[in-house]
């Protein structure tokens, strides 16, 4: 049975979660694993997280609506990369679709509050002596293009994904599509690719915060950051006993504000963070990593190779 187990693991590793990190322990690993029991953990440490609920029933999700209004998210209780997520849900039609499309990728679902705001990742390490520290925070993007005045939707895409090609971002930055996924969403907006947006205007591709559909990073550097905030992300990193955690955050004013000024929540966390994606900004400065990674390889993991 052991033996299944660890090649189911395998398994899972290699289709989901190639290039994540493994510098926590197995209990740790399992704490984090849902969106619900990180809820659990930041509920009882007072950290602001969204109100939210786990369901197998749509109608709760209904209920929760109804009380609780919208916008919403609907996401599976165990994904990762937000594969099976979607958000902004503004209607109940909208609603029923996202239900149904979360439970294709996972039996179990999460509707929470949407908070409209600025999305990072907050990655915190322990580093020497055990003491906590703030690694590399990177603000995401969903995939944009700026418009100019003069080119079409069509041409945008394609300046950008020279520009990503240059810079040598692929392929852990995915290039922008054309394609149909892209062509629906442009239709919302009554946009198509030859549509020419006005200089400044953000065109916005696809609603997923992520890389998979074309999404970016921006390095954000740390001298901007507030001792609060700084203090609440290494608050979560002791609470759940981890070496790292990638913390997922969106913050209506942004990370250089206070959090206990501004509307703010923790969506989740992350035991076996995606490092990569820090190493490819498309905006601001690479940053050495080198130490944080030479702290992390000296932890004994104990079984690494156990999901």
């Amino acid at each position: 049975m052991l033996a299944i187990k660890k090649r189911i693991y395998q398994w899972l590793s290699q289709q989901f979660m190639d290039g994540c990190s493994s510098y926590n322990n197995l209990s740790v690993r399992r704490s984090c694993r849902s969106k619900e029991q990180a809820r659990d953990v930041f509920a009882k440490g007072n950290i602001p997280h969204a109100k939210g609920l786990i369901f197998l029933n749509p109608f709760k999700a209904i209920r929760f609506a109804q009380q609780h209004g919208f916008p919403l998210v609907i996401k599976p209780n165990v994904s990762g990369f937000s594969r099976g997520s979607h958000f902004p849900i503004n209607s109940y039609r909208e609603l029923w679709k996202a239900i149904f499309l979360a439970k294709l990728w996972w039996p179990t679902t999460v509707v929470e509050q949407y908070l409209l705001g600025k999305n990072y990742r907050v990655v915190v390490v322990k580093g020497d002596a055990n003491e906590a520290e703030l690694m590399s925070v990177i603000e995401r993007f969903a995939p944009y293009v700026l418009g100019d005045d003069i080119q079409s939707i069509d041409q945008l895409i394609d300046e950008e994904n020279t520009i990503r090609s240059t810079m040598g971002l692929f392929p852990v930055i995915h290039p922008l599509s054309k394609g149909t996924t892209t062509k629906k969403f442009l239709a919302k907006v009554n946009y198509d690719l030859t549509s020419i947006p006005k200089a400044g205007e953000i065109v916005t591709l696809f609603y997923r915060i992520s890389l998979a559909p074309g999404g970016v990073v921006s390095i954000i550097d740390q001298s901007s950051i507030p001792k609060v905030n700084k203090d609440l992300f290494i608050n979560v990193l002791n609470l759940f006993d981890a070496n790292i955690l990638g913390i997922d955050v969106i913050m209506q004013q942004g990370i250089d504000q206070p959090f206990d000024e501004q509307e703010c929540i923790l969506l989740e966390v992350n035991s076996r963070p995606y490092l990569k994606m820090h190493d490819y900004p498309r905006f601001g400065e690479k940053e050495d990593l080198s130490r944080y990674f030479d702290q992390l390889e000296q932890f004994d993991i104990s079984q690494a190779d156990t999901f």
